[in-house]
């Protein structure tokens, strides 16, 4: 039996992936969590074989708890399930620890297959995952300055770009508002624009955002 772990902070997400599992002979969800802190308690009390995660938590980020579990000495095999599409966000989850990236719009035939590969060893890899990857090795990456930016400052040019004040990006992700100005200042030199205008513009160039 392979036994699930859910991280997500939305209930009926939770109970929506809880009862598509339960339709399997061989998959059983054994615990769930809706932040970073409740996750840790139920590593501690409850064992389990992958953990589905989301990107967006409140207090600390998917990405941020994919650094924490990488310091783990037991190898937590996590599949990222989020509403973000694979360009934006998953070569960045697969080089911090993750084995697996899917977006929630998957068929829960998907889901099933990745847990089951995830639970055997092995990384679950989507075709426009192994094309964005495919794109990379032919790529400088010295040419992509987003990749250098940090987790932080990543979701904030995302933020940004999209049309998010600062005010609802520091409350989404925790963070004050003059936090939250000094990472759009960093994404703004990184980058080499002048505007949020600007930003957007290089996110549709690059495919960061529709």
């Amino acid at each position: 039996m392979i036994r699930v772990a859910l991280v997500d902070d939305h209930a009926l997400i939770r109970r929506g992936l809880r009862d598509a599992l339960h339709e399997t002979q061989d998959i059983r969800v054994v615990a769930e969590a809706c932040d970073y802190g409740e996750l840790r308690q139920l590593m501690r009390d409850t064992p389990f074989d992958v953990l589905l995660l989301d990107i967006n938590l409140p207090g600390r980020s998917g990405l941020d708890v994919l650094h924490s579990l990488s310091d783990e000495t037991q190898k937590v095999r996590v599949l990222i399930l989020t509403m973000h599409p694979e360009e934006q966000y998953a070569i960045r989850a697969l080089k911090a620890g993750a084995m697996g990236y899917l977006n929630k719009s998957a068929e829960s035939g998907q889901i099933i297959e990745a847990i089951r590969m995830l639970a055997g060893g092995r990384k679950f890899i989507t075709p426009a995952i192994a094309q964005a990857l495919a794109e990379r090795l032919s790529v400088d990456e010295s040419l992509a300055a987003h990749e250098r930016l940090s987790d932080r400052e990543f979701q904030t040019l995302i933020r940004l770009a999209s049309g998010q004040r600062l005010s609802d990006i520091a409350e989404e992700l925790k963070l004050s508002p003059k936090t939250v100005s000094v990472y759009r200042a960093r994404v703004l030199e990184k980058l080499s624009v002048q505007s949020n205008a600007e930003l957007t513009a290089y996110c549709l160039r690059n495919g960061l955002i529709d």
